[in-house]
């Protein structure tokens, strides 16, 4: 290892972030290039190098259109940025990715590339570097990759430290970045209505075909099979929602935010809104079906959320009701020790249609897995 490989791991040790990093198909010296200089335990919560297919779907969750592409990297990223909010839940934690195809002891018809991405809450970045076939050696492309994920993680990190990269006048390196912190101030401010981020890091500013709206504090497979069965009965994808303003608790920093919508990296779109209300989800997502829980429900008929004015909440949901939306209400146990579904709310004639019953049952609480994480 050269001097300065050394020197920048040395400022990556010392950062306060940690990262959970995977690899596949070259990258792999940029980890042992970590793990060769003291503090690498500081910074490495985790390092994983899914190289086989089976390896590699399984890590991701399902099997991608393409193995070395700009947005399997991204997912890859995703997913390692959910694993380090695991593995240190109070540290400040960025997934690194990388994806490629390089040289090997057989002749490759294709390109040789390589796609790194470093996902955390805030940001993304993405590098996609594009090989001179034949002009480089095994050895050659695996460190100029390496070299790569080394710079991005330090510029991630926001070190001025950055290795010299080898590069010819054919190869094509392209970086881009997407800054998720002004999205989500825009949001927080109200000066937005909403914004997505998609499994593979995209912002996503048209609306969703059904929503699942929720706090997810913490995110549970609660959520995820609600919203997995939903999609099924719809035979659309539901996409959750994070709510920034919320109706009867206090308005999410941006951080939070952020914080909250990582949960989904790499693994399902996210969107947030500042709407409060579902009458105001409405007028944002007109047409569409809610996925609810009963409990929730149970609050949309509730006067207290319309000013404490009985009229205002018929008003509410006839205006729900033309615009188009319905409420797809799973059933949940109650503090009562009793299962509660749809056929225990209070609703008039005039809104039979607008709520549905979807079948679905798992009883698992936020508020209590939130309690056992403090205890």
């Amino acid at each position: 290892m050269n001097d300065q490989t050394r020197r920048l791991i040395t400022a990556i040790h010392h950062n306060p972030q940690q990262i959970v990093l995977v690899t596949a198909g070259a990258g792999a010296q940029a980890l042992a290039d970590l793990l060769a200089v003291a503090g690498a335990s500081r910074t490495l919560l985790e390092a994983i190098v899914p190289y086989s297919a089976a390896s590699f779907d399984n890590f991701l969750g399902y099997t991608p259109a393409k193995y070395v592409a700009q947005d399997t990297a991204v997912c890859l990223a995703g997913c390692a940025l959910s694993r380090a909010r695991v593995l240190a839940p109070a540290a400040t934690v960025l997934g690194l990715a990388c994806s490629a195809t390089i040289t090997t002891d057989y002749p490759k018809r294709g390109e040789h590339h390589a796609h790194i991405a470093a996902w955390q809450p805030q940001n993304l970045m993405t590098q996609d570097l594009h090989l001179t076939k034949g002009a480089r050696s095994r050895e050659e492309e695996e460190r100029l990759i390496s070299n790569l994920m080394l710079n991005c993680l330090a510029q991630a990190m926001s070190l001025p430290e950055r290795l010299v990269l080898d590069l010819l006048p054919a190869d094509n390196l392209t970086i881009s970045e997407t800054d998720y912190a002004h999205y989500a101030r825009q949001v927080t401010n109200q000066k937005t209505a909403y914004f997505g981020i998609s499994a593979d890091g995209r912002i996503l500013t048209t609306p969703p075909a059904a929503v699942l709206s929720g706090a997810f504090n913490p995110l549970h497979q609660g959520h995820i099979q609600l919203a997995q069965t939903a999609s099924h009965y719809l035979g659309v994808p539901v996409t959750f929602e994070c709510t920034a303003v919320n109706a009867d608790k206090p308005a999410l920093s941006p951080e939070t935010l952020l914080n909250r919508m990582a949960q989904f990296a790499g693994r399902w779109p996210i969107f947030a809104s500042a709407a409060p209300t579902f009458l105001e989800k409405a007028r944002l997502y007109s047409g569409i079906p809610f996925v609810v829980g009963y409990d929730t429900a149970v609050r949309i008929l509730q006067p207290r959320f319309y000013q404490d004015n009985p009229d205002n909440l018929l008003a509410a949901l006839r205006e729900i009701q033309s615009l188009g939306n319905t409420f797809l209400v799973a059933g949940r146990l109650g503090a009562d020790g009793l299962f509660h579904n749809i056929s225990d709310l209070p609703v008039q004639a005039q809104f039979g249609s607008l709520f549905q019953p979807l079948p679905f049952r798992l009883d698992i609480s936020s508020t209590e897995l939130r309690t056992k994480n403090l205890t």
